[in-house]
């Protein structure tokens, strides 16, 4: 493929695809998987996890990890990304899932336009889950991944739905929001739970100011 002309690789280069899932939920954990597919054992169906069903992601999922050469899950937490923030939180989920890899890549390839910092050669690719198998597969391995947890998240608050609307800002999660308040899963630096939270503090003055 011309994306590997540049770094003039071998023809059987150790080629690992990275993406994630989870930077629009107002809630939860952002994911990120790294995979080393085996060419000797191709997987077919492969495409962006977002033009998936959910049933025919848990398949895939299953065969990548099946025969896959390496795969890995990295994780980075609601406080880092509202420490850091979402974007950094995210390459830092996917270094995290890079530097778990039980094989070491010699070129990773990161869907988007942003690189996370590792000590491999690295290219990010825009839409890259749609043009390279190995994202494909990293796509889907961080979706699938990320649906599991927000089942997790739905056992222990379920009066928000999150098996449901998996934290992203529907109007159903947002009437939730509104009803039961910011649980500890929801990210505060993003604008509307930050905004609810100053209108909860502006209600709560109002009705006792005195503290």
């Amino acid at each position: 493929m011309q994306v590997y002309a540049e770094f003039r690789l071998p023809e059987n280069a150790v080629i690992c695809g990275v993406d994630e899932a989870g930077r629009g939920p107002l809630a939860g954990a952002v994911y990120a998987a790294a995979v080393i597919l085996n060419p000797e054992r191709p997987i077919i169906g492969l495409a962006d996890s977002k033009k998936l069903s959910e049933k025919k992601r848990d398949s895939l999922a299953i065969e990548i990890q099946q025969y896959a050469l390496a795969w890995a899950i990295g994780t980075s937490s609601v406080e880092e990304i509202d420490t850091i923030n979402i974007l950094q939180a995210s390459l830092l989920a996917m270094k995290r899932a890079i530097e778990t890899l039980k094989i070491n890549p010699e070129l990773v390839l990161v869907d988007g336009n942003k690189r996370p910092k590792i000590n491999f050669p690295c290219k990010a690719i825009v839409k890259g889950d749609s043009k390279v198998l190995a994202i494909s597969a990293a796509s889907i391995l961080a979706k699938t991944a990320r649906d599991a947890y927000c089942l997790v998240l739905h056992q222990i608050y379920p009066q928000y739905n999150f098996a449901k609307h998996k934290g992203y800002p529907t109007s159903e999660h947002m009437a939730l929001l509104k009803e039961h308040g910011v649980s500890a899963v929801h990210r505060r630096s993003y604008a509307p739970v930050r905004e609810l939270i100053a209108r909860s503090e502006m209600i709560s003055t109002r009705t006792n100011p005195l503290g």
